[in-house]
């Protein structure tokens, strides 16, 4: 299929705009990172065999990706359950729903972060209820932890989850799980045969969003994990704005734009698969 001239002319300003804004400074991170001093004096892969040559550089690559993956598993375990209950509303409660669900996307994300120390805190109120339950004898430590950090971008990424899922269910026809019934099918059987299979690209494009989203969140990342988690995110930032070694940070970026790239392709391929197996 060949474009028209009149379709290149419409598609120019796009294709401009993403040359400018992603395309050249791609180019020019990648073309820094070739520089063996902070200096950019002295081309060389110095900086390339410093991030790669280090272990250390691997454990915070991979304990990036792992935070994007436990995000991503919270934010199913929650937001699946409540995309199920929004196809069965009526459609006035849907609409609160929906508000309630995009409501926090209103907010700036520092706000949004900076209310979780308050909920997480020492005295926040996690721990005020646990210990008036009696669950705990102590406040637990959250701030600063992973657990913690899971949490609350758990909730600031719901949106990310539920959007895109409640678009696909919302188009899932009801007769189905009518039919599924009438077949002698449980409600159990009609969920994982009928309603996940159906619901599974909007599931994966949440995913995508919520994967990408969590582990490139710098604020989140600083704000609650602080300076005891280390992730790449927290490395550039430190590399180019507090040592002022842009090669290095170049390279650091590099690292986490391949990684998180390669786990969306990842993704991408399972929901095609899984599209493909749906409709073939």
């Amino acid at each position: 299929m060949t474009l028209k001239p009149a379709e290149w002319q419409l598609a120019l300003p796009l294709g401009l705009a993403f040359a400018s804004l992603f395309l050249a400074p791609f180019l020019l991170l990648f073309g820094v990172s070739f520089f063996n001093d902070d200096q950019i004096t002295q081309p060389g892969f110095g900086q390339w065999i410093k991030f790669f040559g280090d272990p250390f550089h691997y454990k915070v690559i991979a304990d990036t990706l792992l935070l994007g993956v436990k995000t991503v598993a919270a934010t199913v375990i929650v937001g699946y359950p409540l995309a199920l209950v929004f196809i069965d509303l009526g459609p006035r409660l849907q609409r609160v729903l929906i508000f309630i669900i995009v409501m926090p996307l209103l907010l700036s994300v520092v706000v949004r972060t900076f209310a979780w120390i308050v909920v997480l805190g020492r005295e926040g109120v996690i721990n005020t209820l646990l210990l008036h339950l009696g669950v705990i004898s102590e406040p637990l430590r959250l701030l600063q932890t992973e657990l913690g950090l899971v949490i609350s971008m758990t909730q600031i990424e719901m949106p990310l989850m539920l959007l895109p899922l409640i678009s696909v269910m919302s188009r899932i026809e009801p007769n189905l799980r009518d039919a599924s019934a009438a077949l002698g099918a449980s409600r159990w059987r009609t969920l994982f045969t009928v309603i996940v299979p159906l619901s599974m690209p909007g599931l994966i494009a949440g995913c995508l969003l919520v994967f990408a989203s969590s582990t490139t969140a710098f604020i989140s990342q600083s704000i609650i994990g602080g300076v005891r988690l280390i992730y790449l995110p927290l490395l550039i930032w430190q590399q180019s704005l507090v040592v002022f070694n842009w090669p290095f940070a170049a390279v650091t970026s590099l690292a986490l734009l391949v990684s998180v790239l390669s786990v969306i392709a990842a993704l991408s391929y399972l929901g095609r698969r899984a599209g493909g197996a749906i409709h073939g």
